[in-house]
């Protein structure tokens, strides 16, 4: 069995579970998501936690069980406390800053950047070399500090770029002369 797929999905106060066809919303304090519910899985809602259940022991089932109850999670998780990613920018001239709803990235490309967030994500810049991602939707929040970092990856002669806070890059040793 499952070791992850057995565990309930604990619901704190506040957090409700509806399933509707083969979709589950959640719904919390920070708003609502919908988390899909994959094939021969059934979940059984009590009142303060919810368990998943599989139909058969199929491998491609008891695959999905683990998968379904951490999507269920993260969602859970998302709708109490939110998910969080932070940045930091490494470079000289390197730096960001908001515009309205937008950030603005200048990364020593001859243009500036310009990205706007999807709906349900909010960027913060705290300095001008760190920006936090917030959000609800852990994928989201992911892909959004993905496509960020995406504009200038950290390269490994002097660390340039832009890398997650806490990331490890792997310096190289550079050319030497005589």
């Amino acid at each position: 069995m499952s070791r992850i797929g057995k565990k309930p999905v604990t619901l704190p106060k506040g957090v409700t579970v509806t399933v509707t066809g083969s979709e589950a919303v959640v719904e919390g304090v920070k708003g609502k998501l919908v988390c899909p519910i994959l094939g021969g899985i059934t979940l059984d809602i009590q009142a303060d936690s919810v368990t998943l259940l599989r139909a058969n022991e199929e491998a491609q089932t008891r695959a999905y069980h683990g998968l379904t109850r951490a999507l269920l999670n993260n969602a859970v998780v998302g709708v109490t406390e939110g998910w969080k990613k932070e940045l930091d920018i490494v470079g000289v001239g390197y730096k960001a800053s908001m515009d309205g709803a937008k950030l603005h990235l200048e990364l020593g490309y001859s243009h500036p950047i310009n990205y706007e967030a999807p709906a349900g994500i909010t960027m913060a810049v705290e300095k001008t070399t760190h920006i936090v991602v917030t959000g609800t939707d852990r994928q989201l929040v992911g892909q959004v500090a993905a496509d960020i970092r995406k504009y200038r990856k950290p390269e490994p002669y002097k660390g340039k770029g832009v890398m997650y806070t806490g990331e490890v890059i792997r310096r190289k040793a550079g050319k030497t002369g005589k």
